[in-house]
């Protein structure tokens, strides 16, 4: 039960530092991160919904494609963790907008800086999820499923489907908008960048347990 209450606690953490991230993108004005790019480029042609809202409706497109991935192997009860944690990820993420509300980003300068601040907190954020255990978020546990079916790295995996996502957002922009509001170059590095940021955060993690001595 305490590795249990201690797994959650871990990801939920993991949960509000990613929302974090995207809201940092989204101030940043320089494009949204890949994961948030679809949802967000909706809700700015529908604003039926507010931007966590889309998100969740993002998170039900992508845990289809996980169950019609997995088939048989398809756990119900972590697809019904998911689909109350995307809800809540949805929550946070606008929270976290309303958080950061009062910041500025008065410069380009200050622009890129956030960006790329959004890239190591999002990064960090997933990479707090993983090592969880005990859930993920649709998209990521979507990138560990085609993972596991081709036996393609999961970093590699996740780059490929930053970059669909940037396709996406770009095209649902130009069509309904006529200009890319939500795809600009920080969208592309984060694209490539967050894939490797985790690759990162894997190698320190490695080499600190390698470095820490063993307790008797």
């Amino acid at each position: 039960m305490k590795q249990t209450i201690k797994s959650y606690t871990l990801f939920l953490a993991g949960l509000f530092i990613a929302s974090m991230g995207v809201a940092l993108s989204a101030k940043a004005g320089l494009g949204t991160s890949p994961v948030a790019s679809v949802p967000y480029s909706v809700s700015l042609v529908n604003h039926t919904l507010t931007f966590g809202w889309w998100l969740n409706m993002w998170s039900v497109v992508q845990i289809a494609v996980q169950i019609a991935i997995l088939r048989r192997k398809c756990k119900p009860v972590e697809i019904i963790i998911q689909t109350v944690l995307a809800f809540v990820y949805g929550y946070l993420t606008d929270f976290s907008c309303k958080l950061i509300s009062g910041l500025q980003a008065d410069s380009y300068i200050m622009q890129f800086a956030f960006m790329i601040l959004s890239c190591f907190v999002l990064g960090f954020g997933i990479w707090i999820q993983f090592k969880g255990g005990v859930a993920m978020l649709p998209g990521e546990a979507m990138n560990r499923a085609i993972s596991e079916v081709t036996g393609i790295k999961y970093e590699n995996i996740k780059i490929f489907c930053d970059v669909l996502y940037i396709i996406a957002a770009a095209v649902i922009c130009l069509v309904f908008i006529g200009k890319l509001e939500v795809v600009r170059e920080g969208s592309i590095i984060a694209a490539i960048l967050i894939g490797n940021i985790i690759k990162l955060y894997n190698y320190l993690f490695s080499r600190f347990r390698v470095k820490t001595p063993k307790t008797a």
